[in-house]
């Protein structure tokens, strides 16, 4: 069983910074990319930022130069520094993993975390 946890979602005013925090645990063999997603009310989810095991890193162009994604091998939980926030940033964020865990072999399998809500008032 593969589990995430995130955490690091709140409220904060335009401007002011917030950083989350995604663990991932169980039985997992490797870890082929972590990576931020977000939905607003009454959208779809759409990729914010994500990181391969390779360190090779992607971002939405609305995020570009405020967010950075960053990734803790030993502690397999990747991170979301997010600056200059903006109320058009208000969302359910979500972790996802593409991993490769015992109950999944031999294939890889993708995980979510439970989602944290991040608001920004102007």
């Amino acid at each position: 069983q593969v589990h995430l946890m995130e955490s690091g979602g709140g409220s904060v005013q335009a401007g002011g910074s917030l950083r989350l925090s995604c663990a991932a645990s169980g039985s997992i063999l490797s870890i082929n990319a972590m990576g931020w997603y977000r939905q607003p009310p009454g959208e779809q989810r759409v990729l914010v930022a994500s990181i391969t095991s390779g360190g090779s890193t992607k971002y939405a162009d609305s995020v570009k130069g405020r967010f950075t994604i960053s990734w803790d091998n030993a502690k397999n939980t990747v991170y979301l520094q997010m600056n200059s926030l903006k109320p058009e940033d208000t969302a359910v964020y979500y972790c996802n993993a593409n991993l490769r865990a015992v109950a999944d072999l031999p294939y890889d399998g993708s995980y979510w975390g439970q989602g944290t809500q991040v608001t920004v008032s102007s």
